[in-house]
């Protein structure tokens, strides 16, 4: 018998598409309540998954997909430095 290794699959809060853990983002929210990045996925806390696209961004803003993750209204300022943290990996 073969052995097949199992791929976790998460669903990403802007578009719903689900997809590989590896093919997405996971946004952090840290026990001092604040949101970050977490490109390699072993940081501790409560995470939430984006692909890597503004239009997933934009569309999980949109739609509060964030905010029902997380259960708790997500101030401006984190959009924006999402949104500027995303645009840093995209480029770079």
């Amino acid at each position: 018998m073969s052995t097949t290794k199992k791929i976790p699959m998460r669903k990403c809060v802007g578009c719903q598409k689900m997809k590989s853990k590896k093919e997405m983002l996971r946004v952090l929210k840290t026990s001092e309540n604040e949101f970050v990045l977490d490109a390699t996925g072993r940081k501790n806390g409560r995470g939430a998954y984006l692909c890597f696209s503004k239009e997933c961004l934009d569309e999980a803003i949109r739609n509060k997909g964030l905010e029902r993750s997380f259960k708790q209204a997500i101030p401006k300022e984190v959009y924006e430095n999402l949104t500027k943290e995303l645009e840093g990996l995209e480029n770079g």
